[in-house]
């Protein structure tokens, strides 16, 4: 049965005129932003510790003991806070992400420094990074797989309003939260314009994955409200990678040759898409058995892809994660792909992610009132931004206010990718490392949140439900 959500009979023409203006007003709020923020004085110097993490050092004899000890310790406890954080129906990634932040400088280096020297000490950090760096390669290549493109062409004028709404309105407020964080947070080799871009994106993205899980722990992965959330999301994580990796353009050639990546990033884009996607469709459909050949053909395409995308001047994630989007998510291929690799991606390398993202924040950064309540305004900017912005364009679109907050929360949730994102960040010296500390708080704290004020939601909502009835049948009775 066809349970795609029914929606009103919005005028194309309004739609399009209202879409347009959207898009337009964003460029022009950017663009003012940017004057504003041109005459800024950023810090001479960094805060905290070096840009990038702990210091690399190298010359241990024992470095493959303490890797190895630092793998089991991680995965350990990941699983374990991931395991709790699942009893108290939060999504078992925030125990996980969390598990990394414990073990890092914010606490076991502060209340055990010499336990954690041992267990964590920074000799391994480079070893973790690149660990970390191939789980994330290999966790973009799954959510592209696992990613349907089918549905970004379900309810079009509906999903791509909604979605780009929850872009632009927390994009357009980061970027003017910029101006305030500039002087203070920032270094005084960060131009503005790729400070103010990468604020404002970091404060557009959601969290497919983490949505989806939160929608299928709901059981409402296949209700109207369930499609339009992932619908939304879906075109959300392509529209905000496509965005990043601007970004990402910009801040590696300062500006100045800035043109030359953004073409060739839509050159290999539309390539992708227009030429690889359907070559795949026509491959895979004549393909029954993935053999061990066509897995290695895979794999050796996945690295291909991420070293190409490495090469034109953005980073290697979004070569994967579009090759995993441009094969069919419901071909033997991709299941299969899905199935070898999820357990070792989970289990293994992401808990590396999260322990060298743990290495990296220093919440004692963080450190009197003033900081707290910039943290705090940031959190509170990310939310009214997203959720503002996603509710808004959901009502206007013709949701009930009930489902349009419902989708606002979903739409919140951050998680993991925002997580890769900020790493992306600190590595590109855009952000501080006092910085990178109240985002990562930040990433953790919104999507805490999702779940129990759905919970509160959903009760509301039915409240409301039965409160008409209760009154008529109290009517009744007298």
């Amino acid at each position: 049965m066809d349970q795609t959500p029914a929606t009103p009979n919005v005028g194309r023409r309004t739609m399009l005129v209202a879409y347009v203006t959207m898009i337009v007003g964003t460029i022009v709020a950017f663009l003012f932003i940017n004057s504003l923020g041109t005459g800024l004085t950023a810090l001479a110097h960094p805060e905290g510790v070096r840009h990038g993490g702990p210091a690399v050092v190298t010359g241990d004899p024992q470095m493959l003991f303490h890797v190895l000890l630092a793998l089991v310790v991680v995965i350990l406890t990941a699983r374990l806070l991931g395991a709790f954080f699942r009893r108290l129906q939060q999504p078992p990634v925030i125990g996980e992400v969390i598990a990394g932040i414990l073990l890092g400088p914010s606490l076991l280096g502060w209340l055990a420094p010499n336990v954690a020297g041992y267990l964590l000490p920074a000799t391994i950090a480079p070893f973790l990074n690149v660990l970390a760096q191939v789980g994330v390669i290999l966790f973009m290549f799954l959510v592209g797989l696992e990613l349907d493109t089918g549905i970004l062409k379900q309810r079009t004028h509906v999903t791509i309003t909604i979605s780009h709404a929850s872009i632009v309105a927390p994009f357009v407020l980061g970027s003017a939260l910029a101006l305030w964080l500039y002087p203070m947070l920032a270094t005084g080799d960060v131009p503005f314009t790729p400070f103010a871009l990468f604020m404002g994106v970091s404060m557009s993205v959601t969290a497919f994955p983490v949505l989806a899980r939160i929608l299928t722990d709901r059981g409402i992965q296949r209700t109207p409200l369930g499609i339009i959330a992932l619908t939304c999301a879906a075109v959300d994580d392509v529209s905000a990678w496509c965005l990043l990796a601007f970004v990402v353009s910009v801040t590696r050639a300062h500006m100045s040759g800035a043109l030359p990546i953004m073409l060739m990033t839509l050159a290999y884009i539309v390539v992708m898409f227009a030429v690889a996607q359907p070559l795949l469709r026509r491959f895979l459909g004549q393909r029954s058995p993935v053999t061990q050949a066509l897995i290695a053909v895979a794999i050796v395409g996945l690295l291909s892809s991420a070293l190409l995308t490495e090469l034109i001047g953005i980073h290697a994630i979004f070569g994967a994660f579009f090759l995993g989007a441009v094969i069919p998510h419901d071909s033997p291929l991709a299941k299969d792909l899905c199935h070898k690799l999820e357990d070792l991606v989970v289990v293994l390398l992401l808990p590396a992610f999260f322990a060298f993202t743990g290495m990296r924040t220093q919440i004692a950064l963080v450190s009197g009132p003033t900081q707290w309540l910039i943290c705090a305004t940031i959190i509170a900017v990310a939310c009214v931004g997203k959720f503002g912005g996603s509710t808004l364009a959901a009502r206007l679109m013709g949701l009930t206010w009930e489902d349009a907050a419902s989708l606002g929360v979903l739409m919140n949730t951050r998680g993991l990718m925002e997580l890769v994102v900020l790493n992306i960040g600190l590595d590109l010296q855009v952000i501080s490392p006092t910085l990178f500390a109240m985002m990562v708080l930040m990433a953790l704290i919104t999507t805490l949140l999702t779940t129990p004020v759905l919970h509160v939601l959903s009760r509301w909502q039915v409240h409301a439900e039965h409160a008409p009835r209760a009154e008529q049948a109290h009517r009744l009775q007298a």
